[in-house]
């Protein structure tokens, strides 16, 4: 086999190879034209994106720190008919400060605004009904029985915010309920992986924001508490009053015993863990238990009538055919 045939000529092989250096340099040259190196403008969009991001969020923290503040003032209005009739005087025992704290209201602000609305409510539903019935069913009993009535009426109004507050409160008190054991259950890991209390319960208070904002909220307030109160019974005290939760009031004693005499926390968290997870489970069988007797009066007003109408009407027909 002569391989000398299959060999180019050297002239062609130096051409060839010129063209390809020619063609190599050209396309050494023209490649940053061409193909341009994008990685800066990427990161100079996503520096921008970053900026944006922050900025929304700051602007979204400055609206629910407008919001919600512990030291917003009073409206002038409410604050006025405080100081004019001095209903001030009503909050002094601290029961309305705790059931408006167990509602999530805190500070000065709420507890003027709950006074000045149970003295509003009353002559504003006694005026509402007093109109209604003087202009709408204009009834013929004597004016002075109209007015009697209209003030029956007008008295309930004096019980509406309270009402509200022990609502608010109910519901509350349900959802933190319902995210307790999932708050032990990161309060027992942040413990056991050698964190202090107070860490750990910021860990917590910020973990669990997104699932329960009022969890979070009554542990970053103790939080707050443990670092600037002296006694730090008095912050675990606090969040057991301030929930009015069973649950959280047995892990505010397992706090206690083990800040007074350094008792494990761990295997207690665990325990009051689950045990809280087993209240929850039976609350929903309860709930589940209570729903057909619920359930009886509606399927006998709506359900069987229509029922015997269905049976019933293709034998009328044919009986009234016949």
């Amino acid at each position: 086999m002569n391989l000398g045939a299959h060999i180019p000529d050297p002239d062609q092989l130096s051409a060839m190879l010129a063209g390809l250096a020619a063609f190599s340099a050209v396309v050494a040259v023209s490649w940053p034209y061409v193909f341009r190196d994008t990685l800066a403008e990427r990161m100079r969009k996503v520096e921008s994106e970053r900026e944006s991001i922050r900025q929304r969020e700051r602007t979204r923290l400055n609206v629910e720190k407008s919001k919600v503040s512990l030291r917003a003032e009073p409206k002038r209005f409410f604050q006025a008919i405080v100081d004019r009739f001095n209903l001030a005087k009503q909050a002094e025992d601290g029961e309305i400060f705790r059931k408006l704290s167990m509602a999530g209201y805190r500070g000065r602000a709420p507890v003027t605004t709950f006074l000045a609305f149970r003295l509003i409510a009353p002559l504003v539903l006694f005026a509402a009904c007093l109109t209604y019935m003087l202009l709408i069913l204009r009834p013929e009993a004597p004016l002075i029985a109209v007015i009697a009535m209209a003030s029956a009426i007008g008295s309930l109004g004096y019980f509406a915010p309270a009402i509200f507050i022990q609502n608010r409160i109910t519901k509350r008190q349900q959802v933190v309920r319902r995210s307790w054991p999932e708050a032990l259950d990161l309060l027992l890991i942040t413990v056991e992986s050698g964190m202090g209390i107070e860490s750990a319960f910021r860990k917590v208070g910020e973990e669990i924001g997104a699932q329960s904002p009022e969890v979070a909220e009554e542990i970053l307030l103790t939080t707050a508490e443990l670092s600037y109160l002296q006694d730090r019974r008095q912050a675990f005290e606090n969040l057991g009053r301030r929930t009015g939760v069973e649950g959280v009031r047995a892990v505010v004693t397992s706090l206690i015993q083990a800040e007074k005499y350094g008792t494990p926390l761990g295997q207690a968290l665990r325990v009051m863990a689950q045990e809280n997870r087993d209240m929850r489970m039976s609350e929903a069988e309860k709930k589940a238990a209570g729903l057909p007797p619920k359930l009886t009066v509606p399927m006998i007003v709506f359900f069987l009538p229509v029922l015997f109408a269905v049976i019933i009407t293709p034998a009328a027909i044919q009986i009234t055919g016949l």
